[in-house]
């Protein structure tokens, strides 16, 4: 029934996952929103009935074309997970058993240089998951205002010295359109805080990368959606990769909104939509980490829904 041809991917948590989002009717319907390179695809379709089906997202196209899954199990959508509400409804399916959402950034998008997301090439600064979109990295660089770049960086880089990079960045972009990779590596080196380097570049990358995607908009459009497709009984699992999006996962499976209280009905009553598997967040294995470093960052929330 199925044929899996993995080019570049690695499941992270996999059995965490399988474990903690086939709980109920293993005929039902599933979601993987990320389906990326489809391994944690892959392995739900082994677990679930020959009745069952599962949906999958994908805005990177690519990811789409170089894993072959063959399954008549299994759909794809060429689309960002933001639109899932939308496009269930299309298919006609209104509740779901399972969701599963890896928010990481693909291996294949990571080590195709000319993507632009690795601070290992020297390649435009790109970042666009969905290729379709018309904002790259390079722009936000060039034509952003001092404000934003500063917002940008602080919010989404998580970056102390936010207003000085951007001062430099916008003095640099004067003398010279800032278009790749090691060209803003040099920009940037001097105002390095923290004996970790790589680590400075990375949450400047991150910053940019979650401005082009509008990566933080978009999950929160996705959660938002779960507490209307999920069935009662039916379980989430989010991985993430920083702390702005699990933090944001973390509330809201807490109070079933973004904010740090819960919503109440007309008699002030709280209502909870989820209830939380575990307190904290679930770490990979040592064994994991070390056949994949890559994992190292990732945290794994499920929620149960209960109404």
């Amino acid at each position: 029934m199925q044929q899996i041809i993995h080019k570049y991917h690695k499941p992270v948590l996999l059995r965490e996952v399988l474990e903690g989002i086939i709980t109920t009717d293993e005929k039902d319907i599933y979601v993987d929103v990320t389906f990326g390179g489809g391994g944690h695809s892959a392995e739900l379709l082994k677990k679930l009935a020959t009745e069952a089906t599962l949906l999958a997202f994908d805005q990177d196209q690519q990811s789409i074309i170089n894993n072959t899954l063959q399954d008549l199990r299994l759909k794809i959508f060429h689309r960002n997970f933001r639109y899932i509400e939308n496009i269930l409804r299309i298919q006609g399916i209104f509740k779901v058993s399972g969701i599963l959402a890896d928010l990481g950034v693909s291996s294949h998008q990571l080590d195709t240089p000319e993507r632009g997301f690795s601070i290992r090439y020297n390649q435009t600064l790109d970042m666009r998951m969905d290729q379709r979109i018309k904002k790259y990295a390079k722009d936000i660089l060039n034509n952003y205002s001092h404000e934003s770049l500063a917002k940008i960086f602080f919010y989404y880089g998580e970056l102390r010295n936010a207003r000085k990079l951007a001062t430099y960045i916008v003095y640099k972009r004067k003398e010279k359109t800032i278009e790749n990779t090691f060209e803003l590596i040099e920009i940037i080196k001097n105002e390095i805080t923290g004996r970790n380097k790589q680590k400075f570049f990375a949450k400047i990358f991150q910053a940019l990368r979650i401005e082009v995607n509008d990566e933080l908009a978009s999950l929160k459009f996705l959660l938002k959606s779960v507490i209307k497709i999920l069935r009662k009984g039916a379980r989430i699992a989010v991985i993430s990769y920083h702390s702005l999006e699990d933090s944001l996962v973390k509330q809201f499976f807490k109070n079933g909104r973004f904010e740090k209280t819960p919503i109440e009905d007309f008699f002030g009553k709280k209502k909870f939509p989820f209830l939380p598997i575990s307190r904290k967040p679930i770490s990979p294995q040592i064994e994991e980490i070390q056949k994949n470093p890559r994992s190292r960052s990732a945290r794994l929330r499920i929620a149960k829904k209960t109404r």
